[in-house]
């Protein structure tokens, strides 16, 4: 091992960056090696260099699993809304909620609104927001989520996928309405309700109005059951206005009436 390491230094140096897994060290060091000549810089701040590299590589690269994991149904960001198209939308509180004040005080976000005004966006920015801050994130379709749970139920292994699921940091349940609940389906979502109170945070969009959310269940009693859990420590986000989809199209029907008519 001595006389390999003289022999050929690179490939020695390679081989154990290999087996410690460094990435960015493995990739980077030569050119890095370079600038140091070039700058003059000492052995401290060198190896300092070296290892700001591999810290920034192993971040980024535990970001980008975290947002694969987390599967979005898009990538935009908070930034990215267009807070001039909808007025109902309010910006401040969004851009708070952003911050994740609420994860780490496990509290939950409900947005209402219908359909297209933006609900998912916003849950979605959220989202990759806390999975950029480290947290384990999960966005899934209600009714997906629903009949994962009863297929898990029916195969007996319900309690491990519980117990999977109680590792994620946030969970986003997009478009809870109008599912056919049955009372099987219902007291398999009232147990991720009840795991995740106080523990963990949820962040659920519906068109329903809290107040008709009697709809979605079997009863007034089991909707008031899942409330009481669900607004105990929750923000309520309520978007008026009509759909981004609809109205972006009827803007681009107009823009061609407009060209045709040139």
């Amino acid at each position: 091992m001595e006389q390999m390491i003289y022999d050929n230094p690179d490939l020695y140096i390679q081989e154990k960056m290999k087996q410690f897994r460094l990435v960015d060290m493995r990739k980077q060091y030569e050119d890095l090696i370079q600038e140091a000549t070039q700058e003059g810089l000492g052995y401290k701040e060198f190896l300092i260099r070296l290892l700001k590299i591999e810290e920034e590589g192993k971040a980024n690269r535990r970001y980008e699993k975290l947002r694969n994991n987390a599967s979005f149904d898009s990538t935009k960001r908070l930034s990215e809304i267009d807070y001039s198209f909808n007025p109902s939308l309010d910006q401040n509180r969004i851009e708070e909620l952003g911050r994740l004040h609420f994860l780490q005080r496990q509290e939950n976000v409900i947005i209402v609104g219908p359909p297209g005004v933006g609900k998912s966006m916003i849950a979605t920015g959220i989202g990759i927001n806390a999975c950029d801050q480290g947290y384990r994130v999960l966005f899934v379709n209600a009714k997906e989520l629903i009949d994962t749970l009863e297929k898990e139920l029916m195969e007996g292994t319900l309690q491990e996928f519980l117990r999977k699921l109680s590792k994620i940091e946030l969970l986003i349940i997009d478009e809870l309405s109008y599912i056919n609940m049955d009372k099987e389906k219902e007291s398999l979502f009232f147990q991720i309700i009840r795991q995740r109170y106080e523990k963990s945070s949820l962040i659920i969009t519906t068109n329903l109005p809290i107040g008709r959310w009697n709809e979605l269940f079997t009863g007034q009693l089991a909707a008031t059951a899942i409330l009481d859990r669900l607004l105990h420590h929750c923000h309520l986000i309520s978007i008026t206005g009509d759909s981004y989809r609809v109205k972006g199209s009827n803007l681009s029907v107009k823009k061609e009436k407009v060209h045709y008519n040139e």
